[in-house]
């Protein structure tokens, strides 16, 4: 794994920073074409949430490596609320924000790894890998 570049997230400006980090990371990764728009949609789901329900976190990026598979890891890190029911907050059209409800379980689907570790009063943790495709 490569040194993660973290960029701090509390307002909309940084959505686009590490929107456009994750991109380009994600191409020296290997990955290309529509992975790369995936990679950075994903990235702006997780640090949309940070702003709307945390107001301040975390966003770090690294490249993967694991055997022959080579990929970016995205980590989205705050200290906010953390999520009381997140089997709800997982399904498409569940927000206690008044968005649509898409956030954390589109960001799953875009990526082909996710986990999501949240704890009521402590913070939410959201990890997601996307693979180069061979």
């Amino acid at each position: 794994m490569t040194d993660p570049h973290r960029i701090a997230i509390a307002r909309d400006a940084d959505i686009v920073v590490a929107r456009q980090a994750g991109r380009e990371l994600a191409g020296e990764a290997g990955l290309k074409g529509s992975d790369l728009t995936l990679v950075a949609t994903a990235i702006s789901e997780v640090a949309r949430n940070i702003v709307v329900y945390a107001g301040r976190g975390e966003i770090s990026l690294s490249i993967v490596e694991e055997g022959a598979r080579r990929g970016i890891s995205v980590v989205a890190r705050d200290d906010g609320p953390g999520i009381a029911d997140l089997e709800s907050a997982m399904r498409d059209g569940y927000s206690t924000g008044g968005s649509l409800g898409l956030g954390l379980p589109g960001a799953r689907r875009l990526m082909d790894e996710f986990e999501i570790v949240s704890k009521v009063g402590t913070g939410t943790t959201v990890t997601m890998r996307k693979w180069m495709r061979r």
